[in-house]
């Protein structure tokens, strides 16, 4: 599932488009145009226009075309991005490595008759125009402590909850955060708010770690705890049972016997 890892390498792809000139917008599916967009209205703003620059904040690409808006792509559970026929991710993790015509969402074709495409086989990602960029909370990839603390500060549900706000950190995932509060021995069912000023600097210092290493791997799904992302698995690290549970509505992966002040 496309997480920051993910999104960072779509974002170096779509690079490539800068400069170029958008000569065609296709938008065949309806339900992919967000926030009030319509394809009339991503068509006026993109038809003709030139890519100025490409960024990403968490989990959104952000294409702002020179002299116009901005268009934002989200990439849900299943997206992947193609330019000029290459893939940012050959295959996501709980994804399909198959390329079905019909699962082409949306469309850039430029000038020189290269594209850009977003496949999306589930339909939870979605494109729009002028996105809100105010409503995302810190970039995982360049967070501050003081940011995580603030972040983290008062929130009276779950820990992992709070990490996967995108209002408060933009791009933690479910598997980067499983993976990042594993690390840290800490729970992921703890109040955000009881965290310790030492619990923080932990934290802080291990989701740094996660995200390069699992950025130098390959992406989000090389975690150590991958593969014990199953029922009645054992800790790779103390070899006690993983629990599983629902928490903050996400599947969740941990081992309480590693939890710091666990008997």
């Amino acid at each position: 599932m496309p997480e920051i890892l993910e999104v960072e390498r779509y974002e170096r792809l779509a690079a490539r488009t800068v400069g170029r000139r958008i000569a065609r917008v296709d938008t065949p599916d309806a339900w992919y145009l967000k926030r009030g967009a319509d394809a009339g209205a991503v068509q006026s703003v993109a038809t003709g226009a030139t890519v100025g620059g490409v960024r990403r904040i968490g989990k959104l690409l952000l294409i702002d075309l020179r002299d116009r808006m901005t268009l934002g792509l989200r990439f849900g559970m299943t997206g992947r991005l193609f330019v000029d026929g290459i893939a940012g991710i050959d295959e996501l993790e709980y994804g399909s490595s198959r390329v079905e015509p019909e699962w082409e969402r949306f469309r850039l074709e430029f000038d020189d008759a290269s594209r850009l495409v977003m496949h999306d086989p589930r339909r939870l990602g979605g494109v729009e125009i002028a996105p809100d960029e105010s409503r995302l909370g810190a970039d995982a990839l360049t967070l501050t402590r003081a940011e995580l603390a603030a972040s983290l500060r008062g929130g009276r549900g779950p820990l992992k909850a709070r990490l996967m706000d995108q209002s408060r950190i933009a791009g933690m995932g479910n598997l980067l955060t499983d993976e990042s509060l594993w690390r840290a021995r800490l729970s992921p069912t703890s109040a955000a708010g009881d965290l310790s000023d030492q619990e923080i600097t932990r934290l802080h210092a291990t989701m740094r770690q996660v995200l390069h290493e699992l950025g130098e791997r390959g992406g989000s799904h090389t975690g150590d705890l991958q593969l014990a992302r199953t029922r009645g698995a054992a800790c790779p690290r103390c070899g006690s049972s993983m629990l599983r549970q629902t928490t903050g509505g996400r599947s969740t992966y941990w081992c309480p016997a590693c939890v710091d002040g666990a008997s």
